[in-house]
């Protein structure tokens, strides 16, 4: 069987999955030749660029330990991805084992994988959707099934953003979802930038414009942190990847800059 017969309905053969992108770079099986290709062609322009990965996934992690010991039991993790280690709902079940997680991803293969992952899981489910349609998202059966918005929802928005487009307006994303969220509810957030590393922003950016399935637009940290309008940030605020929150023992980056990701959690204001 070829990388083509393996493709599930809906993928593009002829372009890489971001979704698929990103599970090779964490070391994952659920990727084709297509998307290792791509892969191979962005850590030519950055050859840390698996390192980055595994630092935003890090973050992740700690943000969910993070929102947990505040009280929330309730995730939606927009843009999830295909599973790999330490996925929302077994780091937050691991504190919690009742805490709800909904996944939202429209990659053919992430959901696959995140179905078969979850069938005999009664508090995680996937919604096959586009998280930039967030009334769809709001209103799936999985969603009014798993989560109660009377009480606080943590919404995560991590390495997603920067895959939606000036023209498909992402701090109106941001809103609709936040409108939706009653007060206490959390924002976790992470972001391209193009910051401190403009010329490798831009030759990534091309890249993702010709490769793959969505194009990225990288966002200064002024651009990243109005996404939070309506949240409180939470200490460190709005920094580096690796610096968000660091567990004992973590290497600290000589350059966190070298770490093209800026990363936040924050609190829905009152």
């Amino acid at each position: 069987m070829t990388d083509t017969d393996a493709l599930p309905p809906g993928a593009d053969p002829d372009k890489a999955s971001v979704a698929r992108m990103y599970d090779a770079m964490l070391g994952g099986e659920h990727n084709f030749a297509i998307d290792r290709e791509a892969v191979a062609a962005v850590t030519a322009i950055d050859p840390q660029v698996r390192t980055l990965a595994r630092a935003n996934r890090a973050f992740l992690g700690r943000a969910v330990r993070f929102l947990v010991e505040n009280g929330v039991r309730q995730f939606i993790d927009l843009g999830s991805g295909i599973p790999t280690q330490g996925n929302v709902h077994e780091v937050a079940q691991a504190a919690s084992p009742e805490a709800r997680v909904i996944y939202v991803d429209k990659d053919p293969v992430a959901v696959a994988h995140s179905t078969t992952l979850l069938a005999d899981n009664p508090y995680a489910d996937i919604v096959d959707a586009d998280i930039r349609r967030p009334a769809d998202v709001l209103s799936s059966p999985q969603v009014r099934k798993l989560i109660d918005f009377d009480e606080p929802v943590a919404v995560l928005m991590v390495a997603i953003l920067h895959f939606v487009a000036p023209e498909e307006n992402p701090a109106g994303i941001v809103a609709a979802y936040r409108e939706a969220l009653p007060d206490g509810s959390w924002l976790a957030l992470s972001h391209a930038t193009n910051e401190d590393r403009p010329d490798t922003a831009a030759a990534v950016t091309q890249l993702y414009r010709s490769r793959a399935t969505s194009p990225v637009t990288t966002r200064s940290h002024d651009e990243i942190r109005n996404l939070f309008t309506g949240f409180d940030l939470a200490e460190p605020g709005l920094v580096y990847v690796p610096l968000w929150r660091p567990d004992a023992g973590d290497d600290i980056p000589e350059n966190p800059s070298e770490y093209w990701v800026y990363a936040g959690v924050g609190r829905k204001s009152g």
